[in-house]
């Protein structure tokens, strides 16, 4: 069989087992958040945390809870770290300096992940299961009630309710991820991936001594880092290490846990608006985005370019050989295209164009299908955009879901636009006007022009992935990546929160011959093609200087 054929039957297996998911899944996070009965587990962590989960919640109090909750949890990790070297099942590992515990706290509250050291030479079992993984989750969570809290905001009318925080937070862990984590760390123990709380141990001896490694409850985090599209890994090479993906099928299986949630969330959107053409409409978009950006990939990788790649039967420089080219593609689209950011192949080995499609993927906002959460309410915001530029055009109010979007309603989703592009374009300058943070790049000329852009990009949109070139560990990165991370989670959050406030307190417009129909395929092709125009003009010239640049010149 052909590598090339191997790589489109994968993505057919993939497109099947997310068609069966999509329904059910969907579904089920329908009814989680629109039930008012809570569990007998969840009335105990409410009464733990000291929180009423009944009273709904205007925007104010709404973004009051996340922000809270979100300001605890970075400074419960920053002094864990800290801390670390007084713990228990700390295997030795001192405390985390300063800069780079404020960047690891910031980056994993933030579903962010990025990470400027080596897991498993820095992090004990305490700080990985106790910190690290408990963030997966919530952050998760977090991001997924903010999600909801939009979808209300369509769904309601004359109120300015959006439900409570803190009934979703809970209930995003408890009955959606929390079980969907167990199920998928038994297939990937199944698969290989190991399951412990082992001490450090030689496993060899090589040219020039030995090879020591650690254990860790390793699957139960890189189930719960793929499925809350959180990224980061228990070990230096991510989702490269046999200890995390141990071959095709558990390579394949992590794409589909990147990807279930955000696709099946259209559902839960428009189950809860109470039109699931309006769900397949935004899934049409997404499904859209993401196929085509996977067929780029691989174009891209299997391009036989000379006697060496003939040999290789494409790029496979940074690639491990159990994955091949289209496995490693199919990762670096769905984890580049969500907040995710782990990775099973080093991006910056890619070829010019396939790297510039890595970033590309994180530009658009990681909407196709996106982040847990933030890729419904991203995408959300462009469909707004969308529909406003389309009455504009016919010269009538614009309407979406029977909400006018007027001049605050058009001023919050504009200001969600700009937030990321501002802090992930800024910084990137900002890095190349001083001395020291140039030093850090280990490729000069357009390549490493990527790598400080990437980094920023990725910080930005939490993603968390990066260009291995780029030397991050130190102050100047680990302290803006850590800002950068910080503003481009809860900024954009502010906004969202203000747009859902904002529908949920409008009386419904009722639907004429005018109104555009949101539902159908034209609107559809409308909101790609919006994204598509916003995308290019905003990072055009930056990319002209990085990959295309590189890509041009290979």
């Amino acid at each position: 069989m052909s590598p090339v054929l191997a790589g489109i039957l994968q993505l057919l297996a993939l497109v099947v087992a997310l068609g069966l998911s999509y329904r059910p899944l969907g579904d089920h996070m329908a009814t989680v958040y629109s039930s008012k009965r809570h569990l007998r587990a969840e009335k105990w962590i409410y009464r733990a945390i000291g929180a009423n989960p009944d009273p709904e919640m205007r925007r104010p109090a709404y973004l009051r809870g996340v922000l809270a909750f979100s300001l605890v949890s970075v400074l419960f990790l920053y002094a864990l770290q800290r801390l670390q070297g007084a713990l228990p099942g700390s295997l030795g590992f001192v405390s985390i300096d300063p800069d780079q515990a404020f960047n690891t706290a910031a980056s994993f509250v933030t579903n962010t992940n990025w990470q400027s050291y080596y897991g498993e030479q820095a992090m004990g079992h305490v700080v990985q299961t106790g910190g690290l993984a408990v963030q997966n989750f919530v952050s998760a969570a977090v991001g997924m009630a903010v999600a909801v809290a939009l979808v209300r905001g369509f769904a309601r009318s004359r109120t300015g309710e959006l439900g409570n925080f803190w009934a979703d937070l809970v209930r995003g862990v408890v009955r959606i991820l929390l079980p969907l984590a167990v199920i998928g760390a038994l297939v990937l123990v199944a698969r290989g991936a190991i399951q412990n709380f082992s001490g450090i141990h030689e496993v060899g001896r090589f040219t020039g001594g030995t090879q020591q490694w650690n254990g860790g409850a390793v699957a139960s985090q890189e189930v719960i880092k793929e499925l809350g599209t959180n990224g980061g890994g228990y070990f230096n090479a991510n989702s490269a290490h046999p200890f995390e993906n141990p071959d095709g099928l558990s390579n394949l299986f992590e794409i589909y846990l990147i990807l279930v949630i955000p696709f099946a969330l259209t559902r839960t959107f428009g189950r809860m608006v109470g039109s699931l053409r309006q769900g397949y409409a935004i899934l049409a978009a997404m499904a859209t985005l993401w196929l085509g950006f996977t067929a780029l990939m691989m174009a891209t990788e299997f391009h036989h370019g000379g006697p060496a790649f003939d040999l290789a039967g494409g790029a496979m420089e940074g690639k491990e050989t159990r994955f091949g080219i289209a496995g490693s593609s199919l990762f670096a689209v769905a984890t580049t295209l969500t907040s995710t950011g782990a990775v099973n192949s080093f991006h910056s080995s890619y070829t010019g164009f396939g790297g510039g499609i890595t970033l590309l993927g994180m530009q658009l906002g990681e909407i196709a299908p996106g982040g847990v959460g933030s890729g419904l309410y991203g995408m959300l915001i462009m469909a707004v955009i969308a529909v406003f530029v389309a009455g504009l055009m016919v010269g009538r109010t614009p309407e979406y879901l029977g909400k006018k979007i007027g001049t605050r309603e058009i001023t919050f989703a504009a200001c969600y636009l700009l937030v990321t592009p501002a802090l992930a374009l800024c910084f990137t300058a900002a890095s190349f006007v001083l001395d020291s943070p140039a030093h850090s790049m280990t490729n000069t000329g357009a390549h490493g022009f990527s790598e400080i852009l990437y980094a920023y990009t990725s910080a930005a949109n939490n993603n968390g992935s990066a260009f291995a070139g780029l030397n991050a560990d130190t102050p100047w990165f680990n302290t803006t990546i850590g800002i950068v991370m910080l503003l481009g989670r809860f900024l954009p959050m502010v906004f969202v929160l203000a747009l859902a406030g904002s529908f949920a307190e409008q009386t419904p417009v009722p639907a004429t011959t005018g109104t555009l129909r949101t539902e159908k395929s034209l609107f559809t092709g409308l909101l790609v093609g919006t994204i598509a125009i916003i995308t290019g003009l905003t990072y055009f010239p930056a990319l002209a200087l990085g990959p295309l640049a590189e890509g041009l010149a290979a």
